[in-house]
């Protein structure tokens, strides 16, 4: 299959993190750290509900990121996918860390002491975003090189160099220091039906790695792994334990960074929703410029809702605008039967970090900014009378054809 994201590789290292989350030490780390996020969360009962679900994504994603790690025998590994069969057996979702539904994650190890080859290809429709970020062991930014402005031949083809040494005449050169721990790629995938995510491969140079180190032990493994289940619940919970420290229904908060996880070239906007009965949470947008932006939902464990069956999430391209170019969003766990409805997939209660990217020199216009406010669901049709109106049938086609748009990056179907 010639997939750029359903490689070989991929199924491999899936169905390797498959056995390995049963391997007894995995197994009662799992125990010990559920007990111990949930202990921390203090998670209503409606996000208790999502916990289990939640939980195992964000640990299955801990087994296939930390399987890894071996800088002088790297992968490519995507680390956020949803559920899908490989070999007749079920993979589970690898979500978290609220991640960006528009976004194929992918990651290979680095050491700055270590050369390599990132070789690849563009597709015929080339994405607004596209980032690879070389990160230090913390997360933090220690060079990036921008995907979408990189040298590429005429084929698509493209060769990306790591190593500590100035570029020279290397067009497409990654300078990496003693820091350097990892590569973290985004394919931001604006238009679901149309772009194009990066065949990717990686090669070390030099030496063959038989003879440097031997690979780690199935036990030593699992150690890993349980280190990073342990590191990505305490990130996630300090992530949504400050966004639950915000008021609630109080979304205008904007920031931009590059540190612990955080993307450079962004600007964020997060916030959380919490409504009564009757009511629905609606949100003004204003891109300040921006070519690309998304309004996910995800709930306190770090995972968005259903992205795929149900609009969990709307970007730009998805989105209906107003007549002066902003965007008005309803949130709410029924069909309100307006254009840009984001379903919360029954919840009145859940996490917002609207994203926008891509503003070209000058950065983002005075007028970027995100607004959300109350309003009965009865009274909807007086307060957003601009919206227009979306019937079943109409809700009906567009769910089959977001559908069949994601599907292009999991072809194995989801379960």
């Amino acid at each position: 299959m010639d997939d750029p994201i359903a490689t070989a590789s991929q199924h491999e290292q899936e169905l390797a993190a498959l056995e390995l989350i049963h391997h007894p030490t995995v197994e009662a780390a799992h125990r010990s750290v559920a007990e111990a996020w949930l202990g921390r969360a203090k998670a209503s009962d409606a996000m208790r509900t999502c916990f289990d679900d939640a939980f195992a994504e964000v640990m299955f994603s801990a087994a296939v990121w930390s399987s890894n790690q071996d800088r002088f025998r790297p992968k490519v590994s995507c680390i956020t996918r949803l559920a899908h069969p490989v070999a007749d057996r079920k993979i589970p979702g690898s979500r978290w860390g609220i991640d960006n539904p528009d976004s194929v994650y992918r990651v290979i190890p680095i050491s700055g002491d270590e050369r390599y080859e990132i070789r690849g290809r563009v597709g015929e429709n080339r994405m607004t975003e596209n980032y690879f970020t070389l990160w230090d062991a913390n997360m933090g930014t220690v060079a990036v090189l921008n995907g979408r402005t990189m040298e590429v031949e005429t084929d698509g083809s493209f060769t990306i160099t790591v190593d500590a040494d100035p570029a020279g005449d290397r067009p497409n050169h990654v300078q990496s220091t003693p820091a350097a721990h990892e590569f973290y790629i985004r394919d931001v995938l604006l238009n679901w039906d149309r772009d194009d995510p990066n065949h990717l491969s990686v090669q070390r140079l030099g030496a063959p790695a038989d003879y440097s180190r031997p690979a780690r032990t199935l036990d030593e493994q699992a150690d890993a792994t349980v280190a990073m289940m342990a590191h990505f619940a305490n990130f996630t919970g300090k992530l949504s334990h400050g966004v639950y420290k915000m008021a609630p229904n109080d979304f205008n908060l904007a920031w931009s960074a590059d540190k612990v996880g955080a993307m450079r070239n962004q600007v964020y906007v997060m916030g959380r929703f919490d409504l009564q009965p009757g009511e629905v949470f609606v949100v003004d947008v204003s891109d300040g410029g921006a070519e690309y932006f998304t309004v996910p939902l995800s709930n306190i464990w770090g995972t968005t809702l259903d992205i795929v069956d149900r609009t969990g999430s709307l970007n730009k391209s998805q989105s209906v605008p107003n007549d002066d170019g902003t965007y008005t969003y309803v949130i709410s766990p029924t069909d309100p039967g307006v254009a840009n409805w984001i379903d919360s997939d029954g919840l009145t209660e859940g996490i917002l970090t609207l994203r926008m990217a891509e503003f070209g020199e000058d950065g983002p216009k005075e007028d970027l900014g995100a607004r959300g406010r109350v309003v009965e669901f009865d009274d909807l049709e007086r307060d957003v009378p601009t919206l227009r109106r979306v019937s079943e049938r109409e809700r009906a086609t567009e769910l089959a054809e977001r559908r069949k748009a994601y599907l292009r990056r999991l072809p194995e179907g989801t379960i």
